[in-house]
């Protein structure tokens, strides 16, 4: 098992990043633990990626991931434009990656992500550990040009009771033009269907890139030392560590 508190990096993940408004905007708030508050408008946020080979990361291997959750209001990361979040699932296809995660308080479970470019044609899916379909994604995405992105995204995470939020570092190579055309929740029966969009869809934000980097960096501080403070309005223990990108949609 990886040490929980070393850092790890990826470099040139194929990824998927969409935030869109939810079909049960009530349903989804009951998601958010006490002490944070959800987006306004109940903004939900999928992430989609795949890393194709070991040689990618520093300890991770091979593996595809899918995380999903509610954006919260009053959270941003450092010098960032788009909500934090609270991560509700987190459908990893390795078990390495899957151990260090829930070590740093993240719902992961087993599950597997695809993510396919055909003709200016997206396409994503992500299955569950059976291999039952859970979210499908469609879209419309162009090249990569000579703009890149960096910055940082924030997503809470519990532990022990005690809620941790992580600021990831990223640089990424968006394709333009990007659309989303279809985004669907396949079963009903599944917990992350309550997170389904409203129907007409309705993009909050997005990007795919074919090639972004991200770092989990080492924890900022040993469990029990003093967290610093977040935002105003919020008793959340500040901790590092992850990464995303708005890019408009």
């Amino acid at each position: 098992m990886l040490d929980p508190a070393a850092p790890q990096l990826v470099v040139n993940a194929r990824v998927l990043l969409v935030s869109w408004l939810p079909a049960d905007p009530d349903a989804v708030a009951a998601l958010v633990p006490a002490g944070l508050r959800p987006h306004p408008d109940r903004q939900v946020f999928l992430c989609q990626y795949e890393v194709d080979d070991e040689s990618q990361t520093s300890g991770f291997g091979a593996y595809s991931l899918t995380y999903l959750g509610v954006s919260l209001a009053d959270l941003q990361p450092p010098g960032g434009d788009t909500p934090g979040g609270w991560w509700t699932h987190y459908l990893a296809s390795s078990a390495l990656v899957r151990d260090y995660a829930a070590a740093r308080g993240a719902p992961a479970a087993a599950g597997q992500t695809s993510v396919e470019v055909r003709r200016g044609m997206l396409s994503t899916q992500t299955r569950a550990a059976d291999g039952t379909p859970l979210i499908r994604v469609r879209g419309g995405v162009g090249q990569t040009t000579h703009v890149s992105h960096s910055g940082h995204h924030r997503y809470v995470t519990a532990r022990d009771g005690e809620l941790l939020v992580a600021d990831y570092p990223y640089v990424a190579e968006p394709v333009s033009p990007f659309e989303i055309e279809s985004v669907e929740f396949l079963a009903p029966e599944h917990s992350a269907y309550p997170l389904r969009p409203a129907n007409p869809l309705t993009i909050a934000w997005g990007f795919y890139a074919p090639r972004l980097s991200f770092a989990y960096p080492g924890q900022s501080a040993p469990d029990g030392a003093p967290p610093e403070p977040v935002a105003a309005g919020h008793q959340v223990p500040a901790r590092r560590a992850r990464s995303g990108l708005p890019s408009g949609s």
